[in-house]
């Protein structure tokens, strides 16, 4: 259970609740409800146990949680210190694979010079790079082809 972002499946959209209901739903205190009630959550009326719709609830979690998404489009990747999307400094990424269908791809924020990412699946890989310049990873060559042998090696 997140505090910070209750989850709104938990709340029956047919029932009224009181700002205690709410707030042991959720494991939050009942302070937090009424800063919710204050920042617009509607209540049924202005009597008193304050009682809130189980449907205007919902409403009220989803929008709250989707007030700051943002989405990124081709060729963009989220800067969690700018919280914003950007496109990679000198429009260059790599693509790091974390299994067999999926990635990451790894930029440097041009504003804040942070390290970005953005999960990626290798399918889509096209879609999602846009104009990117994308570097995939090479596979290292085996031991007895490598040109460096180790001190400790018997291969001549």
């Amino acid at each position: 259970m997140s505090k910070r972002h209750p989850n709104h499946r938990l709340v029956k959209i047919h029932r009224s609740y009181t700002v205690d209901e709410v707030a042991s739903l959720f494991g939050i205190h009942r302070n937090t409800v009424r800063e919710w009630i204050k920042r617009g959550l509607p209540t049924s009326d202005d009597r008193r146990p304050i009682l809130v719709l189980g449907r205007a609830l919902v409403a009220f979690l989803q929008a709250r949680r989707g007030k700051n998404k943002q989405t990124c489009m081709p060729g963009e990747i989220y800067c969690v210190r700018c919280r914003a999307p950007k496109t990679p400094a000198g429009g260059m990424a790599d693509y790091q694979p974390l299994t067999v269908t999926t990635g990451n791809l790894v930029g440097i924020c041009p504003t804040c010079e942070a390290m970005t990412y953005r999960r990626v699946n290798f399918s889509k890989l096209i879609l999602v790079s846009g104009n990117l310049d994308v570097t995939l990873p090479q596979a290292l060559l085996h031991i007895d082809k490598s040109p460096n042998l180790f001190v400790n090696s018997d291969l001549k």
